[in-house]
């Protein structure tokens, strides 16, 4: 197709940016909500970008990026779901964590913390928090993901199951209207579960851009969850999931 100038901002703006939600796109372009999904349209049927509940990607960002990349995505919004999260643990309290994006920049706002007692797959976590602040952190052994440099596996597994913490946290992958929260490895899923399973409140923190993604394995059902932070007000549909479910949303100010 014969790209016009609206269509090479909107992939400009998925090049660099990842997914973007029709609303931001609309804002950014300064046009109507119409005028967008008519742009898309004709994107979506070349296989330029592909649809999703709400918003847009390039079809080689429907699977994780790199962890780096990652990390710079949507970094303001990270670091404020990362804020609002960390607002929930005081002093002295124990934190399970798993390997993410989020969870990482979580990691840098437990600084301010003292006294925590750290569970975690990821060597990111590892290094921010141990031996500061009288911190104590124990970190899980396995096989290690070029990746994100976390531990996976049965070993990992079975060394975080002899722990039960106050906080269990986990960032996500996918948030699947209808089957939950999802993502994209099968080890990953795994350990995110068992995480969520080893807490008093079990939460969820995860930027707008994961809603409406389908993931390949699923983590868990919304009724398994406390809290879910995030950087937006979910659409109506997913409200009502959060509601029927007893999920808390709370929205993190940036």
């Amino acid at each position: 197709m014969q790209l016009s100038k609206r269509h090479s901002e909107i992939l400009r703006i998925l090049r660099e940016d990842g997914a973007c939600s029709v609303i931001e796109l609309s804002k950014r372009l300064s046009v109507s909500l119409e005028t967008i999904r008519r742009d898309v349209k004709p994107l979506a049927l070349s296989g330029e970008v592909v649809k999703m509940h709400g918003a847009v990607a390039l079809p080689y960002q429907m699977g994780e990026a790199p962890f780096e990349r990652r990390m710079r995505e949507n970094a303001e919004a990270k670091r404020a779901i990362a804020r609002q999260a960390a607002s929930h643990i005081q002093d002295g309290d124990s934190v399970m964590m798993d390997t993410g994006t989020t969870t990482s920049l979580l990691a840098r706002e437990l600084l301010k913390k003292r006294g925590l007692t750290i569970v975690t797959n990821s060597s990111d976590i590892a290094r921010t928090l141990a031996t500061v602040n009288g911190d104590t952190v124990f970190m899980a052994g396995g096989e290690l993901h070029g990746d994100n440099g976390a531990a996976f596996g049965p070993s990992a597994i079975e060394f975080i199951q002899r722990f039960k913490v106050r906080h269990a946290i986990i960032s996500i992958g996918a948030v699947d209207i209808e089957n939950g929260m999802m993502d994209y490895r099968l080890d990953e899923a795994e350990f995110a579960a068992t995480v969520l399973s080893r807490g008093d409140n079990a939460m969820i923190i995860s930027d707008h851009t994961k809603f409406g993604r389908s993931g390949l394995v699923k983590v868990c059902d919304y009724s398994e969850l406390d809290i879910l932070i995030t950087d937006r007000e979910p659409d109506a549909g997913f409200r009502t999931v959060f509601e029927e479910r007893d999920v808390k949303v709370e929205v993190a100010q940036s």
